[in-house]
């Protein structure tokens, strides 16, 4: 007789019971309870949010991946919201008791309280791929540290003067790997693309060699973070704990070179943000905090902005109204500069509608979630407690295709982010408060040099016009959205 047990459902068991016991051990051992705290222990008596918390250990983490990867993260928040009728509800993800905020003002509530009522936190797999400073800090508070020192190098002002630079390597990247060609694949060369931006700013690095070399761990890095954190010689958690070593060696190695090149004076002062950091830092800083925080830098500037222009691209191929107003935009702007003038901030700043096409992008399909962060006292919020130890999850498809703050959410409409915009804390791609991302102006140059050069060479079309974007959990087209180049007849010279 046939086993009545399908090889699907047989991995799905043995999986399901893999990652119970991986959370049982790890809440035993970390804790030495799976209890949730009970309610008569606050002082306040206030109930719990309403919610399930799902199947034991596991809670309703699958639930959530599942929407997840139909393209449907909202659906998860959507319907709980619907169903308890409230500001806030109760799950468990990632094997944590978690509390689920819906609304522009939950927002308000999460960003401005930090450190306060709550502080981030990351799940141990995090921990585990980036490597504990040798002074003893915690990823959390490198990351604290780190936001410490960056405003200085991601303000405006000092941005400004890389516009030029961003220009040149995006007209390189088009060069190199776009022109004279029928169809690209977009999500590769996105991750390309801003990963040389990167290593170009942060590290002043042009070797094309250096820079594929790089690549790799960086890959393996990023396929960790979305993976089991089973680490198992072979798992993609384990080829990234690696990676995250191999590269952390790389730039200690880059540091001590640049420390050599600036005290003999062989490269200028403030070049890129490693010198800076040598200069300003370097009695202060040892190499493995320095290579800490590029590493850091690197990993955000990296896959975030890639699935930010990978999803502009894919709206633009199905949009032709909005591609037009785009090119109209960038092409005033073209026809104006000299046949070897770069962009300048002035030009950035004249990009008014593209910028709110992007912002529509990031509303409609924002590069990540949203984080998480974890209470340190019992507080009530919305006449609910939330206890000590527990994890917040702000979402930003809590409000991004929630009507209540956009009309027809579904709908693509760049007017949304004319005059003031949305309402506060409705639209949250960059987070918000004292933890807003400190790369959103980088951000917004990286992509707006990028869409002025390639709108002003080609229009281009979907190879599948209806393929998937799995968020997994960052957004991913399924097939690394292949598309058709047609190059403009007339180009600007």
């Amino acid at each position: 007789m046939e086993s009545c047990f399908s090889l699907p459902l047989l991995l799905s068991i043995t999986f399901f019971i893999s990652i119970s016991l991986h959370y049982l051990f790890r809440k035993l051992k970390t804790h030495g309870h799976l209890n949730i705290p009970s309610v008569k222990n606050s002082p306040r008596n206030a109930p719990l949010p309403p919610g399930s918390t799902g199947w034991p250990f596991i809670g309703e983490t699958f639930q959530y991946l599942s929407m997840a990867r139909k393209g449907l993260p909202e659906k998860f928040i959507g319907d709980r919201r619907d169903k308890y009728s409230t500001k806030v509800f109760k799950t468990s993800l990632l094997g944590e008791p978690m509390a689920i905020l819906c609304t522009a003002e939950g927002n308000k509530f999460v960003f401005s309280n930090e450190n306060k009522l709550v502080h981030s936190w990351w799940p141990q797999s995090v921990e585990k791929i980036f490597p504990h400073s040798k002074n003893g800090l915690t990823t959390k508070e490198e990351s604290k540290k780190l936001r410490e020192f960056l405003p200085a190098f991601l303000k405006p002002d000092s941005l400004r003067k890389y516009v030029g630079v961003m220009d040149q390597l995006a007209k390189k990247h088009l060069s190199r790997y776009w022109d004279d060609r029928e169809e690209v694949k977009v999500h590769c060369l996105m991750r390309k693309y801003t990963f040389t931006l990167g290593c170009k700013l942060l590290l002043n690095i042009d070797d094309r060699e250096l820079i594929d070399r790089l690549e790799g761990p960086f890959s393996k890095i990023t396929a960790g973070f979305i993976s089991l954190p089973i680490n198992v010689p072979g798992t993609k958690f384990n080829r990234a704990i690696r990676a995250s070593r191999e590269l952390h060696k790389d730039i200690k190695g880059m540091i001590k070179k640049r420390r050599i090149e600036l005290s003999e004076k062989e490269v200028p002062i403030g070049e890129d943000i490693l010198s800076q950091m040598v200069v300003e830092n370097g009695q202060v800083m040892d190499e493995w905090d320095m290579a800490n925080k590029i590493l850091g830098l690197l990993t955000g500037a990296h896959d975030t902005a890639s699935i930010a222009l990978v999803s502009i691209i894919k709206f633009l191929a199905e949009l032709p109204e909005i591609y037009d107003g785009v090119l109209r935009e960038q092409m005033q702007i073209a026809n104006e500069k000299g046949p070897e003038e770069l962009l300048t901030w002035g030009d950035i700043k004249r990009m008014r509608y593209s910028w709110n096409v992007v912002n529509e992008v990031l509303r409609l399909s924002p590069p990540l979630q949203g984080t998480f962060r974890e209470a340190i006292t019992d507080f009530t919020y919305e006449g609910f407690l939330i206890p000590k130890g527990w994890k917040i999850h702000w979402n930003a498809y809590s409000t991004h295709k929630n009507p209540e703050y956009f009309p027809d959410p579904e709908r693509f409409d760049p007017s949304r982010h004319e005059g003031d915009g949305p309402l506060p804390y409705s639209f949250v791609p960059f987070g918000g408060g004292p933890r807003m991302c400190p790369g959103m102006e980088y951000a917004r140059l990286e992509i707006l040099t990028f869409l002025h050069n390639l709108v002003t060479k080609f229009r281009w079309e979907k190879v599948f016009p209806d393929e998937k974007i799995i968020i997994d959990p960052i957004p991913l087209p399924a097939r690394g959205l292949p598309i058709r180049l047609h190059p403009h007849k007339i180009q600007n010279s």
